[in-house]
Order: C-alpha cells, then sequence, then structure tokens
C-alpha cells in the first residue's frame, strides 16, 4: 500500500481537512497517476453533506482529475510512464452486463464503481481526487490531448462529458434549437459544446447577470427565468432543453417550451423529486429524459472533440486551503466556472 496526501471530509458537517489516505499497490492492469489538477463539481459537496444518502467518513471526494502516468502494471498497454491522462467518475464496471458489453460502463446494470464513496473491488471505500496520487484500472483511464490546457482540463471529465453525452445523443447540432438551463459548471460547457456541434444555443438563467459571457461562449440568445415573459416568447421553441440546474424547478413551465417531438433533458441532479403533468408531456409529443456521464469511449470522443474545437472549461486556480472557501462560494454561485485544485498544494 502506498500512503498518499489528500483533502476529506470528516463528517457532513465539518469543514474538509487535510488528511493521508492508502491507495493500492499496483496491479498488473492497474495506472499509478500522480494527480496534477483535481476540479470541484458540486456533486462532491452534494456527497460528503450527505445529500444523496449516507457515506462513510473520512472521505476524499474529487471526480475530475488529471495528472502524469508515473508507473504502469506489468500487462498494461494502454497507457505508458509519462502520458497525460484524465480519469472521471467511474473507476470500474461489472463488464459483464448488457450494457457494460455494449460499451456503456456508467449504466452497468450491477452499479458501476464511482471514483468516490464506492466499494472498491477489495472491499474498501474509493476515494477520490483530492490526493497527490491515484491507481486505476487503464480500461478507466483517459488519454488527455496535448492541445487541451492542462490546468483547465479537469472539470471535462464530469461537467465536460455530462453534458456532452446527451448533446451527442440526442443529435444537437446545424438545425436544432438547443436551450441551456443554468449557467454554471455544467451549464457553461453545455453552452461551448453545443455551439461547436452547430446548434443554435440560448441561455436560461435566473437573471442576466452572466449574458455577456454566454454570448462569448456561443449562445446566440440569452434569456432571464426570472421574467414570465421569458417562458410566454419561448413557448414551442426548442428540439432539446438542457437543465443543468441542481435544484427542483417548475419542470412544465420548460417543458412547454419545446417544440413537437421535443427533448428536456435533465443532468443536474437535485435531492428532492421534480413532479410532471402527463397532459404536459401529451401535448407536442414531449419527452422528459435523464442522462449521466458518459461511456469511457464516449469520454474519450469528448476529450477529442474539444481539442479539435478548442474548447477548455472557464477555471479559477486554488490551492488546497482554498478549498472549503470554494465550496461556499460553489452554493453562492460565485464562480465562473469552475474551481480547479493544484495538487502540488498538498
Amino acid at each position: 500500500m502506498r500512503t498518499v496526501n489528500a483533502y476529506a471530509a470528516p463528517s457532513a458537517t465539518e469543514p474538509l481537512v487535510p488528511t493521508t489516505i492508502e491507495r493500492r499497490d499496483v496491479g498488473p492492469q492497474d495506472v499509478l497517476i500522480a494527480i496534477r489538477y483535481a476540479g470541484i463539481c458540486h456533486s462532491d459537496i452534494h456527497t460528503v453533506r450527505g445529500d444523496w444518502g449516507p457515506i462513510t467518513y473520512p472521505q476524499v471526494v474529487g471526480h475530475e482529475i488529471v495528472g502524469e502516468v508515473v508507473e504502469v502494471g506489468a500487462d498494461v498497454t494502454k497507457h505508458t510512464v509519462g502520458d497525460r491522462v484524465g480519469v472521471g467518475c467511474i473507476v470500474n464496471s461489472c463488464r459483464e452486463c448488457e450494457n457494460c458489453r455494449a460499451g456503456m460502463e456508467n449504466y452497468c446494470l450491477t452499479g458501476s464503481t464511482d471514483t468516490y464513496a464506492a466499494v472498491d473491488r477489495d472491499g474498501t471505500i474509493t476515494q477520490g481526487g483530492y490526493s497527490t496520487h491515484v491507481v486505476v484500472d487503464e480500461d478507466f483511464v483517459l488519454r488527455l490531448p496535448d492541445a487541451i490546457p492542462y490546468a483547465s482540463a479537469a472539470p471535462l471529465l464530469c461537467a465536460g462529458i455530462t453534458t456532452y453525452s446527451p448533446l451527442a445523443h440526442w443529435k444537437a447540432g446545424p438545425g436544432k434549437r438547443v436551450a441551456v438551463v443554468g449557467m454554471g459548471g455544467l451549464g457553461h460547457m453545455a453552452v461551448k459544446i453545443a455551439a461547436a456541434m452547430g446548434a443554435e444555443v440560448t441561455v436560461l438563467s435566473r437573471t442576466l447577470a452572466k449574458k455577456d459571457d454566454g454570448h462569448a461562449f456561443g449562445a446566440k440568445d440569452y434569456h432571464a427565468t426570472d421574467d414570465d415573459a421569458t417562458f410566454e416568447a419561448l413557448a414551442n421553441r426548442f428540439d432539446l432543453v438542457v437543465n443543468t440546474v441542481s435544484a427542483a424547478l417548475d419542470v412544465d413551465r420548460y417543458l412547454r417550451l419545446l417544440r413537437l417531438d421535443g427533448t428536456m433533458i435533465n443532468v443536474g441532479a437535485p435531492p428532492e423529486p421534480m413532479p410532471v403533468t402527463m397532459f404536459t408531456l401529451f401535448g407536442n409529443r414531449r419527452s422528459f429524459a435523464g442522462s449521466t456521464i458518459g461511456s469511457i469511449a464516449e469520454t474519450q470522443e469528448m476529450l477529442d472533440f474539444c481539442a479539435e474545437h478548442g474548447i477548455a472549461p472557464e477555471t479559477e486556480l486554488i490551492s488546497a486551503d482554498q478549498i472549503n472557501d470554494a465550496y461556499e462560494r460553489v452554493l453562492s454561485s460565485d464562480v465562473r466556472y469552475r474551481f480547479v485544485i493544484d495538487t502540488a498544494t498538498l
């Protein structure tokens, strides 16, 4: 076992603190990664604060990880020492169920192994990227293209793929009108990616405070959801509505923005239920769907797409001792648009 520095939540109510954790020895198909940068995702906060259910403490979170390969197992063929790589939200799956065999490990029917707060193959609890090193099976390690800036790349491993996957699946592109609900860490990536795919993008945000950013990222229109007139003006307009907000919304109100055969896709994960009226779905034959991250192959596709189109997250680099302040700023929407931890400060 290898002991490494980390930052952990000791409980649901206490601030994160410096600590050490153990990483398993490098097995035949494992890759040891020296983590250089780790993004802060709203999911990290939900998890450590118990919003999604009880977890085992102390817990190190972080599933937006980029770093350098420093050791490989004897049977590793996909990565070599010195490679720039990334690790996202999952680090294993059963590999045997129908979905895994179809290359959709993120929808593993027995439950994929999350990068943190999950039971690992050896029975231990997985610990995430707020640490200096991680050991991951080579099949769940991504190649990070050189064209993507190293210090800002980490959020692509969650925010990037979480928005890329539904946009690709529902075929955002030329001739499609896409509305992005929320202009935060997920939302700003959805705007950039949908615009690069050729779609006509509209941002629906609570206020117009980030309107200039929205246009700079590729949005054609930007509307405030605090204004009731927005929902009247945009009724029956969009092919896709991508909801990135991790809070309960009036779903029916947003569904009415869909044109014939339009789909609202939820990628935000509020802890409370969001009711839907069936008669709203009946109108225009609308659909309400959910989407979670993407497969390993799709995540690599996303990274290559972002490299090709010059897409990178907007980030603010912080040191480890700023993590707790960053959490409070995330909760108050005081970040443009993703915090990234410099793990050298651990």
